[in-house]
């Protein structure tokens, strides 16, 4: 077969370390997707290295990607785009506080500007509204919640929640809130009870184990991103609150 008997073991060998190694990583890779189904190979690879070097199968980033590809476990791309913010309506438009231009704020550190949005997600019966107010440095979610109306009330929770856990007290952050149609992000339809607590996990791992490439493969709540805060200079916190056909108001808090 023009290969010696020490050449074929030598194959055979190798074949099986391959194979192995492969199994291993299918393994870790799943127990990963089981709480983060989306979770890309980059961002896998940042945190199973050390797992898989304590188990002794060292790989690479593209040695990653040709076994979960092998796997069929690469994530697919979402193709599909639905533009919901509809910014012709009859209230007023406070400036974009994050787009480039004059106005732009420069954020050097956390709560120094957050940013917000509103979505609908169904239910088992019509659908939950759900607010989010992100930390536009560190990315982290400070606020959240699920309600059943567009009360203005209601949507002022997110906001309240994160004021309640803000680390500085001395200034206020800058908001810059669309609030914008609604748009569904989720293709089961739970009771609003349990929808509640699909968030709060959902959250809780977006903010404390999902690694962000942006953060360079850190979390939102890691030691020194969350956690860093700018020098203090005076900010107004305004919010721009807009939707149409809605209860909202729009104006400082």
């Amino acid at each position: 077969m023009g290969m010696s008997r020490q050449a074929f073991y030598q194959a055979r060998a190798r074949n099986t370390q391959r194979e192995e190694r492969a199994q291993a990583v299918v393994q870790l890779v799943e127990q990963q997707r089981m709480r983060q189904p989306r979770l890309g190979t980059r961002k896998l690879h940042h945190l199973l290295r050390e797992p898989l070097a304590q188990a002794g199968h060292a790989l690479g980033r593209d040695a990653m990607f040709d076994v979960l590809r092998n796997a069929r476990l690469l994530v697919p791309p979402r193709r599909a785009y639905h533009k919901t913010t509809d910014s012709h309506h009859r209230f007023r438009r406070h400036p974009n506080l994050v787009k480039a231009g004059p106005q732009q704020l420069c954020v050097t550190g956390s709560e120094r500007l957050w940013v917000a949005d509103i979505t609908y997600l169904p239910t088992a019966g019509k659908y939950a509204y759900l607010s989010l107010v992100t930390d536009a440095y560190s990315r982290k979610i400070v606020g959240w919640h699920v309600h059943e109306s567009l009360q203005t009330e209601e949507v002022a929770q997110a906001l309240k929640m994160a004021l309640r856990g803000r680390q500085t007290q001395t200034r206020w952050p800058s908001v810059s809130t669309a609030f914008s149609r609604p748009s569904s992000c989720c293709s089961v339809r739970p009771t609003c009870s349990r929808l509640r607590r699909m968030v709060a996990e959902s959250v809780q791992i977006y903010n404390d184990e999902r690694p962000h490439l942006s953060l360079k493969m850190q979390t939102p709540s890691a030691p020194g991103v969350h956690g860093r805060v700018a020098p203090a200079t005076s900010t107004v916190l305004g919010v721009n609150a807009f939707q149409d056909g809605s209860r909202y108001s729009s104006g400082g808090l």
